[in-house]
């Protein structure tokens, strides 16, 4: 039973357009887990793909992740891959079925939806989402309408989103 009573506002959404095999994403990852922290529920984070040509596994990382969510561990499995980005570039796939069985996640189920592809679909469409707005590099934010472009500059992003969704939800009351 949810305890979102129906006349309570849903959560501002940040998405976050993200590559698991970027340096640049590994750096947001401690702005991404203050965020996190200081508004839990009350934002809604939704990790969105946008692998990167520059980086061979990136595309089977996004669907590892997508794999992750749908065996809920999104997050955990996101930040773990993240950690250890010089790892993916050095290993590959193996490291992405590697950090599901460490998350006690079903390592057999990730390397079946690596081969099946059952979660291409989602990735290329949070990709052609992300072109159709702008999105050039990753990580970028978006916010209450709002794009912020961590692959520039990392300087200052965390403290802009916080200003939006404070905003944001002053304005719900």
């Amino acid at each position: 039973m949810s305890d979102l009573s129906p006349d309570r506002p849903a959560a501002p959404v940040l998405d976050v357009w993200c590559e698991l095999q970027c340096p640049d994403c590994r750096t947001a990852l401690e702005d991404l887990r203050a965020l996190r922290a200081r508004y839990g529920d009350r934002l809604e984070l939704r990790l969105r793909h946008f692998p990167l040509e520059k980086h061979k596994h990136s595309f089977a990382a996004a669907q590892a992740a997508e794999e992750a969510v749908a065996q809920g561990q999104g997050w955990p499995y996101t930040e773990a891959v993240l950690d250890r980005v010089a790892e993916l570039d050095r290993k590959g796939e193996p490291f992405l079925v590697e950090v599901a069985r460490e998350l006690g996640l079903d390592a057999e189920e990730f390397d079946t939806a690596l081969i099946d592809g059952r979660h291409i679909l989602i990735v290329d469409a949070d990709q052609a989402e992300g072109k159709a707005i702008g999105v050039t590099g990753t990580p970028t934010y978006v916010i209450g309408g709002e794009r912020l472009d961590g692959g520039r500059s990392q300087e200052g992003l965390r403290e802009r989103v916080e200003e939006i969704a404070d905003r944001l939800l002053a304005e719900q009351g």
